[in-house]
Formats: C-alpha cells, structure tokens, sequence
C-alpha cells in the first residue's frame, strides 16, 4: 500500500518559514535536521497523518537552491511512503519511470528515499520513502 508520506516545501529561509507555518498550523515544528546529502536544512510538521517538510538550501549546489531560483518557493516535492522501497524502484523502473537515484539513499526524518524524474509524472517531483530499521 502506498500513502502520502509529506509534502515537500522549498523555502528561501527556513526560520522565517518554520515561524509562519507554525502560526499557520497554531504548532511547532517535531523535528529540525540537516541533510549533508542534498544540501539542504529541513523542518517538520505533522499534520493529521501526513507530514510537511520545509527545505531551506545550505549550498549553491543543492537541488532546492537550484529549484528556488527557476521556480521561487512553493511545493517541491510529494513523498509515498512504501514498504520495501527497493522492490517499488524496480516495478517503477519497469514501468518506464526514470529514477533520479539507482540505489536508495539516506534522507530526512529516518527514512531511505528515491526521486522519480519529473518528466515522467507530470512535472511533478516524486520522492519514495522508506522508515530505517536499526
């Protein structure tokens, strides 16, 4: 069963942006990490059952500083939590989706994650995850 996991949120600058949508969600943030990976600081919300992600861009090269400066801020990406994430590429991948990543890498929020190329959905960035089990 696949189900939305987070919506992902670019944003220039992830204190300004934690505070309104913490007044926007009357909560604060769960959890604030960094992602070495992708050049990214994130924050989380937690909505009902589903989560936002904020992303702010630590560096030039990162895909949101990236997505920010073509784009502006706004909605980045939509992430489908699965259950072996492994499998789900391959069946994806047989399918005719482009995987962004051929081999599951360690995201946010103690998940492995895969990005599927937008040209192939849509124009819309999908992300799947998958909690780490230690």
């Amino acid at each position: 069963m696949i189900k939305i996991e987070h919506i992902g949120i670019a944003v220039k600058n992830l204190e300004n942006s934690s505070e309104l949508f913490s007044k926007l969600f009357n909560q604060m943030p769960y959890k604030m990490e960094k992602v070495e990976s992708e050049g990214v600081n994130t924050s989380f919300f937690k909505i009902g059952e589903n989560k936002i992600e904020l992303l702010e861009a630590t560096q030039e090269q990162s895909p949101i500083h990236k997505f920010i400066e073509k784009k502006g801020e706004g909605i980045h990406h939509i992430a489908f939590d699965v259950e072996d994430i492994e499998t789900e590429m391959k069946r994806l991948e047989n399918e005719g989706f482009i995987l962004l990543n051929q081999i599951p890498k360690r995201g946010a929020d103690n998940k492995l994650v895969c990005f599927l190329h937008p040209k192939g959905t849509n124009g819309v960035l999908i992300e799947l995850c998958q909690e780490i089990k230690e």
